[in-house]
């Protein structure tokens, strides 16, 4: 039987139940997500892909091509970008562990890596495939550093040719280090804006991660992969830095991997992680006990990813609160083709979907990423752009019995007015438009 338990594990930690998923979840619905945890199978979806290294190798080979960078840009890296889209939005629509998906894309987001910077747009699903998917379950340290290595973010935010000023490589080329990424870091991936950093401490960073390069394929000094990680040794800034008060002496690469582990442990680390997962998982102003509780679980844990999945699932505000949160154009798109039982879409569809209503993956508008507030989604040109798009998806929808469809996605929390509503309405592709539009499916 359907319990209101059962949708909020398929809605609030996935992306919707599919027909019959609610009744397979059962009555142990903390059992069901319990047992995602540490399952870190690569979706058949994403077989096959490319790496990041191949991808921005030959990046890095067109860019000095003049006249036909921009082409390849818009060609190319576009059809790259769309490919990776479509991939990742069906594995997430087909999943059998929805849950591992929305940690996935949780965790992307919040390492925000963006096609808006357009040299990167071939390999920012490569750095989700490569940096985030494998460490989502382990610890908060590890993931951190993956991802400040992969080359996706060293260019992204800059730091592959940024160069300690009083390195070998900066007193030659007269260049100093870029401050993007460090303060990236310290804002948006670990301590928070009022993590209680200084400019100082954007700096002694910089410091820390100068020399974090790419490798590019002319290039022949440095060990390495064209188009991976590659340390610069006479581009690292020698000689101590301070960072929140810690000395770190000259260690070549391994100083910069200690600064990101001791972020990683920092207190504040904790309460910003919490806060966001909080605000992701149970609402847009979470309670302040409900983040203390998060918090302690990853200081007590070392940031222990599992702990902290495990955590939320046991969290009291997450199941006394159905459809607390608004889903956002992400959810709703992979919630929508979840509940049509949707298999092998197209990446032109899915592409098309997001694009629509502005939340195309992979290509949020800042290094913030996309907001989880209601706010931010509902406003009067966002609604009816998700109209639009029900409408059109109900004229396709293959539902022949559009109420006992909506009872096999929406059951529990189906309400009178709304089951009343698709009963009237006019023909099947108004009834499936009603439940799609309907205050029980747009929430979570």
């Amino acid at each position: 039987m359907a319990t209101v338990q059962a949708l909020i594990a398929a809605t609030r930690f996935g992306y919707g139940p599919r027909p019959g998923d609610l009744e397979r979840i059962g009555g142990d619905p903390r059992g069901w997500l319990k047992a995602q945890i540490g399952n870190l199978s690569v979706p058949r979806q994403l077989e096959g892909l490319e790496a990041s290294s191949k991808q921005l190798a030959e990046m890095f080979r067109q860019q000095g091509k003049a006249g036909t960078f921009g082409k390849f840009l818009r060609g190319t890296a576009f059809d790259i970008l769309s490919q990776e889209v479509g991939r990742r939005t069906n594995a997430a629509i087909e999943s059998d562990a929805p849950f591992r998906e929305r940690l996935v894309h949780f965790w992307s987001n919040h390492f925000t890596v963006s096609a808006k910077r357009p040299q990167i747009a071939i390999a920012v699903g490569a750095f989700e495939r490569e940096a985030i998917r494998p460490n989502i379950f382990g610890r908060f340290a590890d993931l951190l550093v993956a991802v400040t290595q992969h080359p996706a973010m060293l260019i992204y935010l800059d730091n592959y040719v940024s160069f300690g000023p009083n390195s070998v490589g900066g007193r030659r080329r007269d260049v100093g280090f870029n401050e993007n990424l460090a303060r990236e870091i310290l804002e948006l991936h670990t301590l928070g804006v009022d993590g209680g950093y200084t400019q100082d401490d954007v700096i002694e960073l910089a410091k820390l991660i100068s020399g974090w390069s790419v490798k590019r394929p002319q290039e022949r000094e440095g060990p390495g992969t064209d188009g991976a990680f590659l340390f610069r040794p006479y581009g690292h800034e020698p000689g101590r830095k301070t960072l929140l008060g810690k000395t770190y002496r000259g260690k070549a690469v391994d100083e910069g991997e200690q600064a990101l582990r001791d972020l990683a442990a920092h207190p504040s680390t904790a309460r910003f992680v919490a806060t966001k997962l909080a605000r992701h998982f149970v609402a847009d102003e979470p309670d302040p006990d409900t983040v203390t509780r998060l918090e302690t679980v990853f200081r007590s844990t070392d940031g222990d990813l599992n702990a902290l999945a495990e955590a939320l699932i046991e969290e009291p505000a997450i199941w006394d609160a159905p459809l607390s949160k608004f889903k956002t154009p992400n959810d709703l798109v992979i919630s929508s083709f979840r509940a049509l039982n949707a298999t092998n879409l197209p990446d032109k569809a899915v592409v098309g979907a997001f694009a629509l209503m502005n939340q195309s993956p992979f290509t949020a508008p800042s290094p913030a990423g996309w907001s989880d507030r209601t706010e931010d989604w509902m406003g009067p040109e966002a609604l009816m752009t998700r109209i639009e798009w029900i409408r059109a998806v109900g004229k396709r929808a293959p539902v022949p019995n559009p109420l006992g469809w909506a009872n096999a996605v929406l059951g529990p929390v189906l309400s009178d007015e709304t089951r009343n509503t698709i009963g009237q309405a006019e023909s099947r592709t108004e009834a499936v438009a009603l439940v799609f539009s309907s205050p029980e499916f747009q929430r979570k």
